[in-house]
């Protein structure tokens, strides 16, 4: 059990580091760049499973709360979580637990995919990515009525959905193709480490 436990908390620092590394893969467009960041964080979720499948993206979060650059660009910091786009952080850690909690725990099983659980990760990712824009939203939203940045013509969910979310979808859609795979691979690999002894012994 122990060791089970030790196990979790190496890969929940692994795949911390891994999303803080993404911090550095950014494209700039618009007010909001394109990150890899937000895909990391649900692919992690996904990949540990339950509400483990948040920890990483947690210990990324506080790790850019106490100054390390570890946020899109190298930045960090509160001031971030007060800008227009700081409504996205909390989005990543919700989207993972939510992710995390519907792919569940992996399992040795997993390794003999299956439409069920081709659709089970799916569903996942792609809940994952919906859910973490919700804060993003509501954040630019309310930042872009204090800044008076919405145009007569516009209100201020269109202005907020042009700027932040249309544009995003087609690469954020490519990131989910991409992390499908991924999840269906290394999740039965994760299970060889993670999954409890009793688990085991059902298989």
């Amino acid at each position: 059990m122990k060791n089970k436990l030790a196990l979790k908390t190496v890969f929940a620092a692994l795949f911390a580091a891994v999303i803080c590394v993404g911090c550095f893969m950014r494209i700039p467009l618009g007010a909001i760049p394109i990150v890899l960041q937000n895909a990391l964080c649900i692919l992690t979720g996904v990949l540990l499973g339950g509400f483990a499948g948040g920890l990483p993206t947690a210990i990324f979060l506080v790790a850019g709360l106490i100054g390390l650059p570890v946020y899109s660009g190298g930045t960090s910091g509160l001031a971030v979580w007060m800008g227009p786009t700081g409504g996205f952080l909390p989005g990543y850690l919700i989207g993972a637990i939510a992710a995390g909690l519907i792919a569940g725990k992996p399992s040795v099983a997993e390794k003999k995919i299956t439409w069920k659980t081709a659709l089970k990760i799916t569903g996942a990712i792609f809940a994952g990515m919906i859910i973490l824009y919700i804060p993003g939203v509501i954040r630019f939203c309310y930042w872009a009525l204090g800044a008076g940045k919405v145009p007569a013509d516009k209100t201020v969910l269109g202005y907020t959905m042009g700027a932040c979310v249309i544009p995003y979808l087609p690469g954020d859609l490519l990131k989910i193709i991409i992390c499908i795979p991924v999840a269906l691979k290394v999740r039965p690999l994760l299970a060889n480490y993670l999954q409890d002894e009793d688990n085991e012994s059902d298989e």
